[in-house]
């Protein structure tokens, strides 16, 4: 969320934040400008919503979702940049920045890349060892929660309503067809499927469980957006809810 900027309207934030639990919120370098962070985050308040910082490439023109040769140190300074900014307007809303999850490139980048997994890891440790961690569950998440442990942040991993999945639990490229759901009830239903537990079907035609903690829909997907409310009731109504 969060993700206009200046006169250029992204997403449909005040329609959907009182359906969701936690809001990840643009911090400036992928959409997001310091008025539309102050606007957001006074919605997230307003709602009883999560703020969770959203830190991405520093990339306005291409949304985040081009790769950048960014060295470790420098991944290392985008995000105490980008977290330190939306902490600062937080603060100021008697809030917090309760934990982080990378955007596009840089999320993509951080689940292919051990290294700079590490790099983002560290980083956080060193801004609040209390803030979680928020990445991609795939069809093997030990290798991620074994450095979890050893920068001792917690990890909460999530799954994607919106989106289609390979085999092992990675999401296919926005450039494949079908990578993206724009069926609302498709939507919902693979929500449900992931809430419950139930195996997903791959790309590759394979059964896919994925353990993870939280569903994420995406903000500038019209479609998932629609479907928020229905997710929301949907899941309330899940035995145990």
């Amino acid at each position: 969320m969060g993700e206009s900027f200046g006169s250029w309207t992204m997403g449909l934030d005040a329609e959907v934040m009182p359906f969701v639990d936690c809001a990840n919120i643009a911090c400036g370098f992928h959409a997001g400008d310091p008025g539309i962070m102050r606007h957001t985050v006074a919605l997230a308040s307003a709602h009883g919503v999560t703020v969770g910082a959203h830190p991405a490439y520093q990339d306005l023109a291409g949304f985040g979702r081009r790769s950048m040769a960014c060295s470790n140190e420098e991944i290392r300074d985008l995000l105490h940049y980008q977290i330190g900014a939306l902490d600062g307007i937080c603060r100021t809303q008697g809030t917090r920045v309760a934990y982080v999850k990378p955007h596009g490139a840089l999320y993509n980048d951080m689940m292919a890349d051990p290294q700079k997994l590490r790099a983002v890891l560290g980083a956080v440790a060193e801004y609040d060892p209390q803030l979680p961690l928020m990445l991609m569950a795939t069809a093997d998440d030990s290798a991620a929660q074994a450095l979890g442990d050893e920068f001792g942040v917690t990890l909460w991993f999530e799954a994607f309503a919106d989106r289609a999945y390979d085999g092992a639990g990675r999401l296919l490229s926005r450039r494949l067809p079908g990578a993206v759901h724009h069926d609302p009830a498709q939507i919902v239903e693979q929500a449900l499927r992931l809430a419950r537990g139930e195996a997903l079907i791959a790309s590759d035609g394979s059964a896919l469980r994925l353990k993870a903690h939280t569903l994420c829909v995406h903000g500038d997907n019209a479609s998932s957006v629609a479907a928020v409310r229905q997710i929301r009731q949907a899941l309330d109504a899940l035995p145990g809810s």
